[in-house]
């Protein structure tokens, strides 16, 4: 091999290693070997920049303002209650994410299916108060491999197909075709999770209902006459077994129904009081069918979708102290709206309006983010801070957000247009149907997902162009000793291992090749070369650079390099384990 060959390999495993045992964050280590190939003259500076202009990368980005769009009207909520419910355990959980999941990727590209699933996963752990690290990962693994099911799930199978049309002048393969392969490893890999993932993905601490904690904040709900919580029970309406937030009593009429049953109906102007730390007091003034029981923040000059909600501390020169939240005129002199008061933990037995304030008290206050910027330097308040994600959602709205992400789909599915079109329109149309507003998009995107998708391409572009990537390949294979299976085996371990350092198009293009001449040289065959390559190539599990869907849910699984190595090593054996079965028995040498 060439001195840039050698010396790419050695930044290649120096990021591995940084990545697998320090802290730095990923990105950080992965531009840092791009600079250092850059600086060598192994790259140009167009080579190492064109993952920036990569259509995979940029489709991710996109993608990201789409799933804020479905985020911000509370269409992710209504995806959750359809598609996934309400699981008794954790493996039910994870079954019950994973089968749809592997469906949907089946036939649409599983970026999108990922991006869309990922704040719908986030509310879900956290409202059945699971581990989100024991269910990220499951998704990516599902949404690659239910990809290997059809000609159509995922780019490497068409780009692999094509070869075969092009270098042998074959027929191609049809639709359905690699189901025969790719059902098999799909189930494995969802068995294999339910089985060992117990054990294999890292457990983040799940949000709990701690007594110490659940009655930090007192806060009146009101059922929206006519809305569609109307005549369903507490269990029904999802509001029994929120994390954090316990439901004290129901005011009906003017009388109260304390511990209330699970099994009671919702009534029209029924005002629900609930205590409960402040993030799930946030995520219940998303529920649709459920406003602020006060109504002074319908009276505020700025629309909801303008708004945000803030915690503001009481201090002891505040004029407020002593007097009720009404008396001090609190939405008129601020123009904000107090939709809860924390006191000490305890449950304050009075309508918001009639709260008499002390020093220490904290509000949670809906107002516009000016408010925080306004008041932080003010007498009034010891402290002044805004929540993340507290935006009302755009209820109004959701049907939109859904109607255009079928609308993506559907032009997808047909052929119509290309995902990356398809979904830059959807994007744009999210922001001009204001299902999504243009700072909230910007904000969505997460840059370090993308800083890592960019650098790792420009890091494989150096594998490829170096003649490292074609060596390492050609050398494994030569070990195959005229033997089929021998060499079948180490064209998957070939293209696994390419897989996980550069792209799996990039992958299987560079092997294809070297599989087609081994197969004529050993007189065999060469359709289970070509079937191999392309699951080899899609299934990549053993590191977050393996593929773009591994790299999105890093982040919000909280995981480290090593985690994907403990999950995807064990899978990558079982599903090359299927693949040595099954393959020469279905497409025979």
């Amino acid at each position: 091999m060439s001195l840039d060959a050698w010396f790419t390999l050695f930044v290649i495993v120096l990021c591995f290693g940084m990545m697998a045992f320090t802290r730095f964050p990923p990105d950080a280590i992965l531009m840092a070997g791009l600079t250092l190939l850059l600086l060598t003259h192994v790259l140009t500076p167009e080579q190492a920049l064109a993952g920036l202009a990569n259509e995979g990368m940029v489709t991710v980005a996109v993608m990201y303002i789409v799933a804020a769009g479905l985020h911000g009207t509370g269409a992710v909520s209504w995806l959750v209650h359809a598609l996934l419910g309400r699981p008794k355990s954790l493996n039910s959980a994870q079954f019950r994410l994973m089968v749809p999941v592997a469906a949907f990727s089946a036939f649409l590209n599983n970026t999108p299916v990922v991006a869309i699933m990922i704040p719908a996963v986030k509310d879900w752990a956290k409202r059945n108060r699971m581990a989100v690290s024991k269910l990220m990962m499951p998704l990516s693994y599902a949404a690659i491999a239910g990809g290997t099911c059809t000609l159509i799930g995922t780019s490497t199978n068409l780009v692999v197909n094509g070869l075969l049309i092009e270098q042998t002048g074959e027929s191609g393969l049809g639709l359905f075709d690699l189901a025969l392969i790719g059902v098999p490893v799909t189930i494995m890999v969802i068995l294999s999770i339910i089985i060992a993932g117990r054990w294999l993905l890292p457990k983040q601490k799940a949000m709990t209902d701690q007594i110490a904690d659940a009655r930090g904040y007192t806060v009146e709900m009101m059922v929206e006459e006519a809305g569609n919580l109307v005549g369903k029970t507490i269990e029904q309406a999802g509001l029994r077994h929120l994390p954090g937030l316990y439901l004290i009593e129901i005011d009906r009429e003017g009388g109260i129904l304390p511990a209330v049953s699970p099994q009671e109906k919702l009534q029209d102007n029924d005002r629900l009081i609930f205590a409960g730390v402040v993030e799930s007091v946030v995520d219940l003034q998303k529920i649709r069918g459920l406003t602020p029981a006060t109504n002074q923040v319908f009276k505020l000059d700025s629309p909801r979708s303008e708004r945000c909600l803030i915690e503001a501390v009481i201090s002891d020169s505040s004029p407020l102290v002593g007097i009720s939240i009404r008396e001090g005129r609190f939405r008129s002199y601020y123009n904000a709206a107090v939709i809860a008061v924390s006191r000490n933990g305890e449950h304050i037995q009075k309508k918001i309006g009639d709260i008499i304030l002390q020093q220490g008290d904290t509000l949670l206050i809906e107002a516009q983010a000016s408010f925080a910027e306004q008041q932080r330097n003010s007498r009034d308040f010891y402290l002044v801070s805004r929540l993340d994600d507290s935006t009302p959602p755009r209820h109004e709205r959701a049907v939109t957000s859904l109607l255009i992400l079928a609308i993506m789909i559907l032009s997808v599915t047909m052929g119509w247009v290309s995902i990356i079109t398809a979904s830059m329109v959807a994007a744009g149309l999210m922001i001009i149907s204001r299902c999504t507003t243009a700072s909230e998009a910007r904000s969505a995107v997460d840059w370090p997902v993308l800083i890592v998708i960019a650098a790792a391409i420009g890091i494989g572009q150096a594998l490829e162009i170096s003649g490292a990537a074609g060596v390492i390949a050609s050398k494994l294979l030569a070990l195959s000793a005229g033997e089929p299976m021998l060499a079948l085996a180490l064209v998957f371990i070939a293209t696994t291992l390419l897989t996980a350092t550069i792209t799996n198009n990039a992958a299987a293009v560079l092997m294809f090749p070297i599989a087609l001449s081994t197969s004529q040289d050993l007189g065999v065959s060469f359709m289970p070369f070509v079937i191999t390559i392309m699951v080899s190539a899609s299934l990549s599990f053993a590191t977050p650079m393996g593929y773009q869907t591994n790299l999105m849910v890093m982040a919000p699984g909280g995981y480290r390099f090593s985690d994907y190595m403990k999950m995807g090593l064990p899978l990558t054996v079982i599903v090359g384990i299927i693949v040595m079965l099954l393959v020469p028995q279905i497409w025979p040498f």
